[in-house]
């Protein structure tokens, strides 16, 4: 098996989540390889679940103060906040690829990341349902969506994190600090972002037994994005449709 890696590190809220789709529709039709896409948001941001509404899990009046922008993804789950800080992931693979059952494609796919904070030297380990724990600590969370014959599933790696604006955005977040840990937290000094995706990229690697190769989007691709940023990620009528 071999996958694509396309490193769009730091980019604008909606062109990330265009960028997935993206990628998925092209897997889809068969255009691309298996891809690994790997970013940072540019920005403080909140994504949102697609089936989320947003006045049970925001403070828009702090998001507002804070310079806090959203996004709707496609995939399901809850509301986190993202920031520059944090490592962002997708894997989007055919679905003969994984297993039918996603619990076990989360376990799956999820050991990429838990053999990418062992390359760190970080023990974690998965919880079920996309959970991967460091001490009991989560340090990272995971959504999941089937979609034709791909599937698609993307998630959050805490390098470092601004809790405080982090708590301020997201009401669920006021409850949890305890229950959450970061690479800052557990290395000194804190690994560069570089070295983070280098771990990342091999963990993946050994996780799925494949090789992972450096590569691009392909101009079909860059050209949904751009419609997809254009009628969909980048109007409020998505965002805050709910």
């Amino acid at each position: 098996m071999h996958l694509r890696l396309v490193d769009s590190d730091l980019v604008s809220p909606e062109r990330s989540a265009a960028i997935d789709e993206a990628i998925l529709l092209a897997r889809d039709k068969g255009l691309v390889p298996d891809t690994l896409h790997l970013y940072r948001r540019d920005r403080p941001t909140v994504s949102l679940g697609y089936f989320e509404r947003t006045i049970m899990c925001l403070d828009t009046g702090a998001m507002e103060r804070l310079g806090v922008r959203a996004v709707r993804r496609a995939s399901g789950g809850s509301a986190i906040y993202t920031d520059p800080g944090q490592l962002i992931y997708s894997v989007i693979m055919d679905r003969r690829s994984v297993p039918e059952d996603p619990q076990t494609t989360f376990r799956m796919l999820c050991q990429g990341l838990v053999m990418g904070l062992e390359e760190l030297g970080v023990k974690a380990e998965y919880k079920p349902v996309n959970d991967i724990l460091v001490d009991g600590r989560k340090i990272s969370g995971s959504a999941q969506m089937r979609r034709g014959g791909v599937v698609l599933q993307h998630g959050t790696l805490l390098v470092s994190v601004d809790y405080d604006r982090m708590f301020a955005v997201l009401r669920s977040s006021k409850r949890v600090r305890s229950s959450m840990v970061s690479l800052s937290e557990l290395i000194v000094p804190v690994p560069s972002m570089d070295a983070v995706k280098k771990a990342v990229v091999r963990g993946f690697s050994r996780a799925l037994g494949c090789s992972i190769e450096r590569g691009t989007l392909t101009s079909s691709e860059v050209k949904d994005v751009d419609e997809l940023v254009a009628t969909k990620y980048g109007r409020d009528e998505h965002t805050y449709l709910r």
